[in-house]
């Protein structure tokens, strides 16, 4: 990117991460050069597209704007800063377009009251507004193939449901609620109770329940980092932060209904072993494939 192109673009990508997520710019700054760039590039895409979503008096037209700008950029005809700085990452790395399709749907999701039916709803739903991301990530970090996009995919989905868990009662503020009606009849616990701030023990089942599932995402998705040719520590890193939440909200009894868990800073710097760690039991990448086009959302949808 050079020229016009380049005098402000990045300071509105980096403004864009260090506002929305800790946990994202500190594992991006373990990455270097045109990878880092790029990764950051397709996050603020998406978080953009996310308070479009979710802070734009008329969500439907502006989550519709956004996605033609998403188009826009993979055309090479960018507007604003952000999205010449997409347009930039996905001339230089297969990005999947149809991600950002369903990362869309999962916006679109969100309109209005939110009751999902099953947790195979809830997962779809993870798959849309975080798995999506994970397969755009991944080619970035040079992991290409079904195997390596269903364990960025997973590893994903189990961010997405760590934050479901964590932001409980933010959501049911506004009238979000992901707990599956499948689950909370199955550990007898009603929305009002939620609403009440009931936390017995019927709710921190549920709550383990559904840790449960994300914790066997997060061990695909850990053991999935051998796909990844570039940047194993940066996404191990960003993994093994989401993880410390459950733990946090373990050793709250699953206090969300009234506030937000978080990781202390102290924590998140002895992660970083842990994050090396995890680097190091991956072993040796895979042989590059053949230059090919991926297909579409790899492993996406519910299951």
């Amino acid at each position: 990117m050079t020229g016009r192109d380049s005098s402000n673009v990045w300071p509105e990508v980096t403004a864009v991460i260090r506002h929305h997520s800790t946990t994202f710019w500190l594992g991006s700054c373990l990455m270097t050069g045109e990878r880092r760039r790029a990764t950051r590039a397709v996050y603020a895409a998406c978080r953009i597209g996310d308070d479009a979503a979710d802070l734009a008096p008329r969500p439907r037209e502006a989550v519709a704007v956004w996605q033609t700008r998403i188009e826009q950029a993979y055309l090479g005809r960018p507007v604003e800063p952000w999205e010449r700085a997409l347009a930039w990452a996905v001339r230089r790395f297969p990005v999947p377009r149809a991600a950002f399709h369903a990362l869309a749907d999962g916006f679109r999701a969100d309109f209005g009251s939110v009751r999902l039916a099953t947790f195979a709803d809830l997962d779809r739903y993870c798959f849309q507004v975080a798995g999506a991301v994970g397969l755009m990530i991944a080619p970035i970090c040079g992991a290409h193939g079904p195997a390596a996009e269903h364990a960025a995919d997973q590893l994903g989905r189990a961010m997405q449901l760590t934050n479901c868990l964590r932001d409980v009662g933010e959501d049911l503020a506004r009238d979000r609620v992901y707990l599956p009606a499948d689950l909370l009849a199955a550990y007898g616990v009603t929305l009002d109770d939620l609403r009440s701030d009931v936390r017995g023990p019927r709710y921190r089942r549920l709550m383990e329940h559904l840790a449960h599932e994300a914790e066997q995402r997060f061990e695909i998705g850990l053991d999935g980092l051998h796909h990844l040719r570039h940047h194993r520590t940066a996404v191990a890193y960003a993994a093994v932060q989401y993880r410390a939440i459950l733990d946090e909200l373990r050793a709250g009894g699953w206090d969300n209904l009234r506030q937000r868990a978080s990781v202390p800073p102290a924590r998140r710097a002895r992660l970083l072993a842990e994050a090396r760690s995890a680097t190091r039991a991956a072993g040796t990448a895979p042989a590059a494939p053949s230059p090919q086009p991926l297909a579409g959302t790899g492993t996406g949808g519910a299951g």
